[in-house]
Formats: structure tokens, sequence, C-alpha cells
């Protein structure tokens, strides 16, 4: 039976290139640079069987060029964006063949206007975000091994206890987007690009400090950064106990938001405003319950909104 084994390997600032392997083809997804997977590929003696992409940033396809033209990889990526020459674009729905296995795409807008999410049902890593406060089970030098998870390959769109900001997209796009990667089963795991989930815990405390174990999770993410370790990959249903932007239909959320909104220096429910001051959005909160006036959807990408805006200006 092949062992399929699942390696992080780090970039640039706080990027994370995932690597997937057999023990001798290994497949990336958005390398923003090269030369840390070319290394990584020579210590681990493996060959480079293909490029996985979700978008078109630069510290996400940065390394595509070079790579191909050291290994002659494939590459695909999402149809909608501007991406290297040779890559070959893909659709929602649409699948791609991987160590045996099929990957499929799901169109995730939002971050950017083409994002695609790569997705797996039953082939993921076993535990190493695990229970909260527990620590991760060992892994060998070349990853962790994989069990019966699912794997996801999100990119930009989901992070750990956060998501991306909203550069080219709507915020209805956005919602739409986390709801469909929220609805994946609670095992799968999630492989996000970034190392921003200490950050993301100071403001989903900050939002609810008596959440029960958020503060746990955060002692658990401390312990693993100053281990050297990642605190990726997450799981679905972790996010989904934690991660505001996938609670934010929640009542308990929403008020924390009205709430905590001037504090927070929310910029307002527009999502074409300009800033308000604190005193002119408590007046605004206090003529306008915007969350539970207006239509369901209408009111969920409301309550999202600002709750990203809030999230855009938190320090």
């Amino acid at each position: 039976m092949t062992t399929h084994q699942l390696h992080p390997i780090p970039a640039l600032t706080d990027n994370y290139i995932w690597a997937l392997h057999d023990g001798a083809q290994a497949w990336v997804v958005d390398p923003g640079q090269a030369e840390p997977v070319l290394a990584w590929l020579a210590a681990q003696r493996l060959q480079l069987a293909g490029i996985l992409l979700t978008h078109h940033h630069g510290d996400h396809i940065g390394g595509v060029a070079a790579l191909r033209a050291a290994t002659a990889a494939p590459a695909w990526g999402p149809a909608g964006e501007p991406l290297p020459d040779g890559v070959q674009r893909v659709r929602g729905g649409e699948r791609v063949a991987l160590l045996g296995r099929s990957f499929e795409v799901i169109e995730v807008p939002g971050h950017t206007a083409g994002h695609i999410a790569w997705y797996c049902a039953g082939f993921a890593p076993a535990s190493i975000a695990g229970p909260v406060g527990r620590p991760p089970d060992p892994a060998s030098a070349r990853g962790q091994l994989l069990g019966p998870e699912g794997l996801l390959f999100c990119g930009d769109t989901l992070f750990s206890i956060g998501c991306g900001r909203l550069f080219e997209g709507s915020p209805e796009q956005m919602l739409a987007s986390l709801d469909r990667l929220a609805a994946l089963p609670d095992s799968t795991l999630v492989c996000c690009t970034h190392e921003y989930t200490l950050a993301n815990l100071r403001f989903a405390r900050a939002l609810e400090p008596e959440h029960p174990g958020l503060a746990d999770h955060q002692r658990w993410c401390e312990r693993q950064r100053q281990a050297g370790r990642p605190t990726l990959p997450s799981r679905i249903g972790l996010e989904r106990a934690f991660n505001p932007f996938l609670r934010s239909r929640e009542p308990a959320l929403r008020q924390a938001l009205q709430r905590l909104a001037p504090k927070l220096a929310l910029a307002g429910f527009d999502a074409d405003a300009a800033p308000a001051t604190p005193e002119a959005l408590q007046t605004g909160l206090a003529a306008k319950p915007v969350f539970e006036s207006a239509p369901r959807w209408t009111a969920d990408v409301h309550a999202f909104t600002a709750l990203r805006r809030c999230k855009d200006v938190f320090v």
C-alpha cells in the first residue's frame, strides 16, 4: 500500500507551499518561490509531478515559471485569472488526477475574482491540529502521514480563524464561498497558505473574549509557533466552532460585533462607505438595526461585510 505524505514548505514571510508526495513523486500547491521547493525536492529525493494553483497573486505563483523550467512539471490553475504561460485552466466541478486520487475544483471567488480551491474526500494527513489543546501527532522529517480525512487546499479564501481580504470579489461572493467550504465534512484538513492563525485569534478573542475553547486553542497555537511548528493544517470542524467568518450568522457573534464595533474602529455596514467615527457609528447602529431588519440573505451579507471591515482595521 502506497503511503502518502503532506509537508508544508515555508516560503517568503509567512507562506506555506503545500507538498503532497508518495515517496517518489510530489505535487506542490501555490509555489510563490521556486528555491524552497527545489531544495526540498532535492533533500527528499523526489520528482516534481505537478503544480496546483488557487489564484494569481505573486506570492502564490511567483515560482511557477522557474519550477516548470527546472522540472517540466505540468501546472493547473483557475480559468478566470492571469497566470504564467503554459498553465492548464480549470473551472468549478472539473477534476485533476493526483497520486492516484481525484481532486475536485471548487470555485470560491471573493479574495480574487476567479479564486478556486482543490478538494479530495478521504485523502488527508493524520491529525496535526488535533483536538484543541492537545499536541500534534509525531511527524517524520518528510511530513505527516495521510489518513482517511478529506484534504482541502484553499489558498487565501479560508484561513484558520479567519478569511482572506476582499481584493477583487464582493462580500456576497466571499460569504457564499465560505459557505461552500464550511459544508465540507468536519474532519476535512484545511491547508491554507499563510501562517496568520495567532493574529486571527487575537481578533476573535477581542470579539468574543468568553467564547469557550478560544483561549485553549490560542495557547496550543502559541506552543506550536514557539517550537517552530505550523498551526496548520486546521480542520473544517474546528473552523466551524471558532472562526468568526464561518459564524457570522450566529446571534451571539452579531451582538458582539455591534457592541464592539466602535472599539474596533468598524468602518460601517456599507461596503463602499468611508470610515465612520465611533460616535457616528454608534448613532447609526442605534437608528438602523441592519442585521435583523433586512431579508435574511441581505442581513447575512451586511453582518459579514461589517465583520470583514472590522478585521481590516483591527490592530
